[in-house]
């Protein structure tokens, strides 16, 4: 294995750490929010939607932390952070303590998915960044299969705080990996054609269809399908299942699926990367998650059956893993174009948008009028960004884009 290669791995595997009591909640907190100390359903949302309103203001901010510290230092500072708030999410009651470590966290994760994102890029050429974008995504992927599978079963079993303390723990076991892995920091030489390309104009009609699926796709991928699949589930499930003495609540449920996606990704998404390396119009594929997830989520509300209802959202699962893979990479390749922290920093900041608002307009939404209509609109959403990118696709291929 290359030291490049390595580099990827680690960040992806610290950030999988760092992801647990983050992948938890989201599983855990929609069906036993009265056990967190919560009072109202609104609070759901806004705790899972406030990590990612406050990466809005501090994505630019890390992007000017890795010009000037190491990116050691950054990694080590958002391992520290999770664990501190994912022991939170079990010692605290009060709503508005609980609101703190969601913010907390939000740094946290600035920290390490730009940090990842910019060593992806550092080492890979247009040969290979689809696939180590796939491995980055798909290894730390594994952070929400055992946070989600783990979280779900353990709390439906045990307590919460039980869960959240073995989960501060891990991240405690994994300090040491980030002194002996994550490199110091990225490359700092650059040549002459590496500086004309940061001077770049770097925002064009391309790079702005990019960041608006990026918005797309943070909120139904990152914030709506994940926070309201517990409720999906409990309208549908009546009743537990129980297996060899365990008792499969909605809560567990969720989290299966959930993680049965995490499981996969390690290695379907460097493949699907592999294929985008080797086509000539990568965005083509992106057309395949946004129309048919767009009629998976008319699906979703129209079937009553769980058995088809668990195949279905497994059926979106793997329809995630494409759109996620696709959209990182098209904006992993347009930033190797021009200036790069400009790039990916807008594209983080564009996918917490997108990930804030789900949580937040899905359970406001779901509070006033049910869940189904949130489901219409997200529906409507992807089919009306997969006509945009056909359209882009035609006129760029016939030669009328600038």
């Amino acid at each position: 294995m290359n030291a490049d290669k390595k580099k990827v791995i680690a960040i992806a595997l610290i950030t999988a750490v760092a992801l647990l009591g983050d992948a938890m909640l989201f599983i855990v907190l929609p069906v036993y929010w009265q056990d967190f100390g919560l009072t109202s359903i609104w609070q759901i949302g806004l705790l899972l939607s406030i990590n990612r309103f406050i990466r809005l203001p501090v994505n630019p901010l890390v992007g000017m932390f890795y010009k000037r510290f190491q990116l050691r230092t950054g990694v080590w500072i958002a391992l520290i952070i999770a664990i501190m708030t994912t022991a939170g999410y079990g010692l605290f009651k009060e709503f508005w303590l609980l609101l703190l470590m969601r913010i907390l966290w939000g740094v946290s994760w600035s920290l390490l998915r730009l940090g990842g994102f910019l060593t992806v890029i550092e080492v890979t050429t247009d040969e290979n960044r689809g696939n180590y974008v796939g491995l980055y995504n798909g290894l730390w992927g594994i952070g929400g299969l055992i946070g989600m599978l783990a979280g779900g079963l353990l709390v439906d079993q045990t307590s919460i705080l039980f869960v959240t303390n073995l989960f501060s723990i891990t991240g405690l076991l994994a300090l040491p990996a980030v002194f002996y892995f994550v490199p110091i920091s990225r490359k700092e030489e650059k040549d002459a054609g590496d500086r004309s390309k940061e001077r770049k104009k770097w925002l064009n009609s391309y790079v702005g269809l990019i960041l608006l699926t990026g918005t797309g796709m943070g909120f139904i991928v990152f914030g709506l399908f994940s926070s309201t699949l517990s409720t999906l589930i409990e309208e549908t499930y009546d009743n537990n299942w129980d297996i060899a003495e365990i008792t499969i609540g909605a809560a567990t449920l969720a989290g299966i699926i959930q993680a049965i996606r995490w499981g996969w990704d390690p290695f379907l998404a460097p493949k699907i990367g592999k294929i985008m390396d080797s086509i000539k119009t990568p965005p083509m594929i992106l057309l395949v998650p946004l129309f048919m997830g767009g009629v998976m989520f008319y699906v979703f509300v129209n079937v009553h059956v769980m058995a088809g209802l668990i195949i279905s959202l497994l059926f979106f699962q793997f329809l995630s893993t494409i759109f996620v893979t696709t959209t990182d990479t098209l904006a992993a390749s347009a930033a190797s174009q021009t200036d790069q922290v400009k790039v990916m920093t807008a594209h983080t900041i564009v996918v917490d948008v997108g990930a804030a608002m789900g949580p937040l307009l899905a359970f406001t939404v779901i509070d006033l009028y049910g869940i189904t209509l949130i489901y219409y609109v997200s529906g409507l959403l992807l089919i009306t960004l997969g006509v945009t990118w056909m359209v882009y696709i035609r006129r760029s291929q016939r030669g009328t884009l600038d």
